[in-house]
């Protein structure tokens, strides 16, 4: 397979040049309705089509949420592959958020459909979860070494469910969530200039110093804007890590909508916040 540059490189000078924010496109019932527009594949449609538009030419990330577009059935994974082939091709990169976690054959079928090359999937990042432990992921890992592309697996999550699962305190005495950011880290060492292996880390989770969140690759951070955390809460969060994570927003833009003006001004503002928290370092 011809692979693409890695990753973690090409996110890295994403980052650089257009800022490190990440919108979500996030087509549900209600953001529909308050676009005005009906909840079908008419609607889904119109709502992706504009955002990809408004944004795949000046954000660094876009990341559609594949279950919005998968309750439509065919007609909806249809419209997925159009808007992740014109997200990408003006200049976007694209992380699928799926969150996907298999075992085997099962596991390797999920990361083809995202990480092949010859998918009509294709995506630069797939969100992954490691549920099954953190070994059950190496068909993805390996298709993502191969094909240049990367993946983002559920670390510590923002929703309060998760802690029974991430906080829980293995044997050794370290508990799961810091044991996934040590595959992770593992994964990473030695790439330059950024891993293509990521975490997903919550904005929201206040002080987390007690992590080592310096995987040497990104951090997806949900949770800035209608959740309630801020580009200012990121340098207190993430640490000396903050200049990788890739702070995500969804709704805080994406209800500025369907008028592509008031979108991309939305962006900006997210993204002008975020540059400033950051520099500020």
């Amino acid at each position: 397979m011809s692979s693409l540059e890695p990753f973690g490189a090409r996110l890295r000078r994403a980052m650089d040049e257009r800022g490190a924010l990440c919108v979500g496109i996030d087509p549900h019932a209600s953001l529909l309705a308050e676009w005005g527009l009906n909840d079908d594949v008419a609607g889904l449609e119109r709502f992706s089509r504009t955002v990809v538009e408004a944004m795949a030419d000046r954000v660094a990330v876009l990341k559609p949420q594949s279950a919005f577009f998968e309750r439509f059935g065919s007609r909806g994974i249809a419209v997925l592959e159009k808007s992740v082939a014109q997200a990408r091709a003006a200049g976007a990169l694209v992380v699928m958020d799926a969150k996907r976690g298999d075992i085997g054959s099962t596991m390797a079928a999920y990361a083809e459909t995202f990480l092949h090359k010859d998918s009509p999937l294709f995506s630069d990042a797939l969100t992954v979860s490691p549920y099954l432990g953190y070994g059950s992921l190496s068909p993805a890992v390996a298709l993502a070494r191969e094909s240049g592309t990367g993946l983002f697996v559920l670390a510590l999550t923002s929703n309060p469910e998760g802690g029974e699962v991430q906080h829980a305190v293995r044997t050794d005495g370290r508990n799961i969530g810091a044991t996934m950011l040590g595959h992770l880290a593992a994964e990473n060492a030695g790439e330059e200039p950024l891993g293509s292996f990521g975490a997903v880390v919550g904005a929201t989770l206040g002080d987390l110093s007690s992590y080592d969140l310096d995987i040497n690759g990104p951090l997806l951070a949900p949770g800035i804007g209608a959740q309630g955390a801020t580009a200012a809460d990121l340098p207190a969060v993430f640490g000396s890590a903050v200049r990788n994570v890739v702070p995500n927003v969804s709704r805080g833009v994406l209800r500025h909508g369907p008028d592509a003006g008031r979108l991309r001004a939305a962006a900006e503002r997210f993204a002008e916040e975020i540059r400033a928290a950051v520099g500020a370092v």
